[in-house]
């Protein structure tokens, strides 16, 4: 298992500690992001977890036209630089074409390709042109073999940084579900792998003009899933899902987050101890 580089003292696989990727879905404020970045941050080094900060500025492909977006990439990424800038925390963010790859580069520590455009070639080349670490969410419709050829095109651009996210698999109309052994297939591309169990148990279009989800059963999946063996677990957290902008049905309550970590965690250990 290949060893990610996020910044020089925060890494991905090849036995790091489990990282934690967590944030809200999309850029509410810029006070609102600095305060869940402190809130979560606080709580990582309290449970002892590398963490990098997730949120988006721009939510492209929401449900309805009418749906809240994010603040723009000029505002959102001055936001995420002034995050990193009080928190000394890395950032994360989605890009949707080779040119916002390549204006956010300097302002994250990782690259996220959406699920929905994990296919796109010139895209993956940009991410992999930045130097930057690239996380990749495997298809809704992709079976977890096939995330093969996106490694392969971000090789091809010279990236070894690369991280693959399972999120679920489309399960019929609005569901989604989570076969564990695509965490143990991509793992076969050597490169770390990342579970994101808060848009797996997302409803797409289940609410009708925006997705549904029960983050209720999150922290079931997460607990399976550091089980089976992950790198890095990805939750979407808010300190008011109902008030939230976008996602708020699937995210994890910030009030429940610790107690979340804290079980996957030990299961992470104990996973870890056997495999010794």
């Amino acid at each position: 298992m290949k060893k990610v580089e996020i910044t020089p003292k925060i890494h991905a696989g090849g036995g790091s500690p489990l990282l934690l990727i967590a944030g809200p879905c999309v850029i509410e404020s810029g006070e609102h992001a600095l305060f869940m970045a402190r809130s979560i941050g606080e709580i990582a080094r309290k449970l002892g977890v590398p963490y990098v900060f997730k949120s988006s500025y721009d939510k492209a492909n929401r449900t309805s036209i009418s749906s809240y977006r994010g603040p723009g990439q000029e505002e959102g990424l001055k936001i995420l630089q002034e995050i990193k800038k009080e928190t000394g925390c890395p950032v994360l963010t989605d890009v949707h074409s080779p040119k916002e790859a390549e204006l956010a580069a300097p302002f994250v520590d990782v690259i996220q390709i959406p699920a929905f455009l994990c296919r796109q070639t010139d895209l993956l080349l940009a991410a992999a042109g930045t130097g930057r670490a690239v996380n990749v969410k495997k298809g809704q419709f992709l079976a977890p073999g096939d995330m093969v050829h996106a490694v392969g095109k971000l090789e091809q651009g010279g990236c070894e940084k690369i991280l693959l996210t399972e999120r679920g698999t489309t399960f019929g109309y609005h569901n989604l579900v989570v076969d564990m052994r695509s965490l143990v297939i991509m793992r076969e591309t050597g490169y770390p792998i990342v579970f994101d169990a808060t848009h797996s148990v997302q409803m797409p279009g289940g609410a009708g003009g925006a997705s549904g989800g029960d983050w209720a059963m999150a922290p079931h999946l997460a607990r399976a899933a550091a089980g089976a063996g992950i790198d890095a677990l990805f939750l979407e957290v808010h300190d008011n899902p109902g008030e939230a902008k976008s996602d708020g049905p699937n995210m994890i309550p910030l009030e429940k987050l610790e107690g979340t970590l804290r079980e996957v965690i030990a299961i992470d250990n104990a996973r870890r101890e056997v495999g010794k």
